[in-house]
């Protein structure tokens, strides 16, 4: 005789959850987690097969256990113990934030995403927005590079374009690791940045605790051979030319470097040159201390509108490639020749004197990105037309005009890499996009400078005025002037 138990749906209903969450912590999600690590080794074993620089073991390791590691550094805990005594707060409440720093900071590399996800996207985008060019002015030297040293490729920013153009370009070399700023750490796009190996920076931070974190977890990165990228101006340009190099990251790679025993780091600077920077006119207003800041929803509805005119453009084949998008690696430096070559031992310099040889390292380094900055088209347009600004000219006499000045810049070994047969052609066609953006004025059949684009032109100018014959003053960002309505 059975008897019939009865119990509370509540009851069946916690069962039934109970059952499938122990059916996923025990069966389903290690699954899962065995198939997906597999995955991702598999991909590991086969990249580093191809790559020049291989995935550091630093990349791989768990990132809970790189943020312990940040949180217990022995500098780390020193920076913890003052930060309590002068601010007379407990060592676990500090110690919190240091925890939420190293947090903020540590990336979670997942390399199946950086070569599959993120190459794809980045090599999608560039080729779809511009038509991408690449030079190297020393392949010998980078080829030659020791492939356990620590590679930093030290550029000139120019847009934000630059974090998606240098990842595709380098995916084929190694896998990068940049800084980025406060402007990506808005969900969902920081959980990607982070497993594409970007670490967060508080740019400008003067708090001294967060400043030895970031410190030390650049110094435990340099240390363990990862791959950087770093921006020596410290961040974008806004009137097109090339910065004051910002001496921070270089004083926390090098700062406790010794060239005797560590592992070399080595320096590669890269040039990066757009036809058309997408931000322009965003930069160039933050030259004008008049202007009010835009609201956030001004700036999602403006750049949905560039996007969906573009978008048009497209479908209706109509679309043209923003011109040119050029990078040029030049000769690396090789941070244990410079120290034995100029007799410096960062390691054993004081706060001064260390930041005195930082500078001059700083300055030879962007040198060299200065001479490899590619000469576009656009640039040099510009550069022409605000020369004769005053002057109607012709189609014919700006042309002839700028192939003048192609002649001298090459004589000065300037990196142009439009051919002889090209050139006519390249030199129509920034005429043409210069005048679509509301840049030229035209009357009879001659063209001038509108006055109003005398800064945006400017901009572009700037890029190539370090080629100048003379040190001439560069060209004025004029702030004041009032837009077209119809720019582009």
């Amino acid at each position: 005789m059975t008897a019939d138990v009865t119990l509370p749906i509540w009851l069946v209903v916690l069962l039934v959850l109970l059952s499938v969450i122990l059916i996923l912590d025990r069966i389903l999600i290690p699954t899962v987690r065995w198939y997906l690590r597999r995955r991702v080794n598999r991909v590991i074993d086969e990249i580093n097969t191809r790559l020049d620089i291989e995935i550091r073991p630093f990349q791989l390791t768990r990132r809970q256990a790189l943020i312990d590691q940040l949180v217990f550094d022995e500098k780390v805990n020193e920076a913890v113990l003052e930060y309590a005594a002068e601010h007379d707060m407990p060592r676990e409440v500090v110690q919190t934030k240091v925890r939420h720093y190293a947090h903020e900071i540590v990336p979670a590399f997942n390399a199946y995403l950086y070569f599959r996800l993120g190459y794809w996207m980045a090599k999608r985008i560039a080729r779809l927005v511009y038509r991408v060019r690449v030079g190297f002015y020393d392949a010998d030297g980078l080829s030659q590079i020791d492939s356990k040293a620590t590679v930093v490729f030290v550029m000139n920013h120019r847009s934000n374009m630059d974090y998606i153009l240098l990842a595709f370009l380098a995916a084929e070399r190694t896998a990068l690791s940049y800084a980025v700023g406060e402007w990506a750490r808005i969900w969902p796009l920081q959980s990607l940045i982070k497993a594409m190996g970007a670490f967060f920076v508080r740019r400008n931070s003067s708090n001294p605790l967060y400043r030895r974190v970031l410190e030390r977890y650049v110094h435990m990165a340099t240390q363990a051979g990862v791959c950087q990228a770093v921006f020596l101006e410290g961040g974008l340009s806004k009137d097109g030319s090339l910065r004051e190099p910002r001496l921070g990251f270089l004083d926390y790679m090098l700062r406790g470097y010794h060239s005797a025993s560590d592992r070399d780091v080595v320096f590669v600077p890269v040039g990066v040159n757009y036809d058309r920077v997408i931000e322009d006119r965003s930069l160039l207003r933050k030259l004008d201390p008049e202007a009010k800041k835009r609201s956030t929803w001004f700036v999602i509805k403006t750049t949905c509108r560039f996007a969906f005119k573009n978008m048009m453009l497209s479908r209706r084949t109509r679309w043209r490639h923003f011109g040119y998008a050029s990078v040029n690696f030049g000769k690396p430096v090789s941070a244990q020749q410079y120290c034995k070559e100029n007799n410096v031992d960062f390691s054993t310099l004081k706060h001064d004197a260390r930041f005195e040889q930082i500078q001059k390292l700083a300055d030879l380094l962007m040198e060299r990105i200065r001479n490899v900055i590619p000469v576009l088209p656009i640039a040099l347009m510009a550069s022409v037309i605000l020369a004769k600004r005053d002057e109607w000219k012709s189609e014919l006499e700006l042309m002839t005009a700028a192939l003048a000045r192609i002649d001298r810049l090459r004589k000065q070994g300037a990196p142009i890499s439009v051919s002889a047969t090209a050139v006519e052609r390249v030199l129509t066609d920034a005429i043409t996009l210069l005048g679509a953006r509301g840049m030229l004025e035209m009357q009879d059949g001659l063209l001038r400078a509108d006055p109003h684009a005398y800064d945006i032109l400017s901009y572009y100018a700037n890029s190539i005025q370090h080629w100048q014959n003379s040190p001439l003053e560069k060209h004025k960002v004029h702030t004041h002037d009032k837009p077209h309505e119809n720019r582009n």
